[in-house]
């Protein structure tokens, strides 16, 4: 066990760039934390005009008047110098998206603490949400955590449980994270105040899984799995990039659907179609979708897309790898 020290009237910086970050910082200046420095990812062209706009760490870092910066990377001692000119005792990380470097890691006096949307080793990466989703995890959580030169390696400081609800989405699991997460650096700062040290335990490599980054092949629904399966990547892929597939060669999301049991024949055909769903066949059970997206149009519950796309008799979703 090792620990982490600090001395009075800490000097915090934050890197975080999406709404998961923002949350953090929130809660630390609510908490009457003053903020030397905030880092996040370079402004970008979002919605359909693709115009560009603040990100959520960006937007609340002017709106606090916090300095901002906001490199395109920290590789280079031109991207670092800037930044690392104000001293700060403490770096406090929250999905900034970037990797930090050694230089910035041994920058803060006492070094840098990240909140992470796991239990870790479990789930160390980029998609722990939407992982812990997939594989049917019934508790996540978050763990604050002593940055180091691994990715999610280091020595963990705290962890703060979270159950997993039968019918959450990533949307619904980030929210709730975050929230979790609020509370926890909020805690883990005062504790740091209070007591001038946070013991910090390694964690055990033999128990580590990993989150890879989601590929947007891996949500083509493959019909072949299960219906408890399926279920699993069109909440885990809600909101992004949405669960899809095709019907009748038509590009499809699939946004709210539920598992049944039983066997129902070849793998995505629609054994119904009513107001009350369309019962689509899996490799085992069946899936119940309930709200469903055209490419080109907005989602909308099965009664209403049937209304305006009534499924031709033999009509089928699939094929299982498309």
């Amino acid at each position: 066990m090792t620990s982490l020290q600090s001395g009075p009237a800490m000097r915090i910086g934050f890197a975080g760039t999406p709404g998961f970050a923002a949350a953090m910082l929130i809660a630390m200046l609510d908490a009457g934390r003053p903020v030397a420095l905030a880092l996040a990812q370079p402004d970008r062209p979002r919605g359909r005009g693709m115009a560009t706009e603040w990100g959520p760490v960006a937007s609340l870092a002017r709106a606090e008047h916090i300095p901002l910066f906001q490199p395109q990377g920290l590789k280079t001692a031109e991207a670092r110098t800037p930044v690392t000119a104000i001293p700060i005792d403490l770096l406090v990380v929250a999905a900034y998206g970037l990797i930090l470097p050694p230089e910035i890691l041994a920058w803060p006096v006492h070094g840098c603490i990240n909140v992470h949307a796991s239990l870790l080793p479990r789930w160390r990466g980029a998609a722990p949400i939407e992982r812990a989703l997939l594989a049917g995890d019934d508790e996540t959580g978050i763990s604050i955590m002593q940055m180091d030169a691994g990715l999610d390696t280091g020595p963990v400081i705290a962890r703060y449980p979270v159950p997993i609800a039968g019918r959450d989405t990533a949307g619904a699991l980030r929210e709730k994270l975050a929230r979790a997460g609020a509370k926890a650096i909020v805690e883990t700062l005062a504790r740091l105040e209070r007591e001038g040290r946070l013991e910090t335990t390694p964690q055990s490599i033999a128990e580590a899984t990993h989150a890879p980054k989601i590929d947007r092949r891996e949500a083509v629904i493959d019909w072949r799995t299960s219906a408890h399966a399926v279920d699993r990547a069109v909440r885990a892929f809600n909101p992004v990039p949405g669960a899809r597939t095709t019907l009748d060669g038509e590009l499809i999301k699939i946004w709210e659907a539920e598992a049944g049991p039983g066997r129902f024949g070849e793998a995505g055909a629609i054994v119904r179609a009513d107001a009350n769903g369309i019962v689509v066949a899996c490799g085992e059970g069946a899936l119940l979708v309930r709200e469903l997206q055209r490419a080109s149009g907005k989602r909308m519950p099965v009664a209403a897309f049937l209304t305006g796309h009534p499924l031709a008799g033999r009509a089928r979703f699939g094929p299982a790898n498309g």
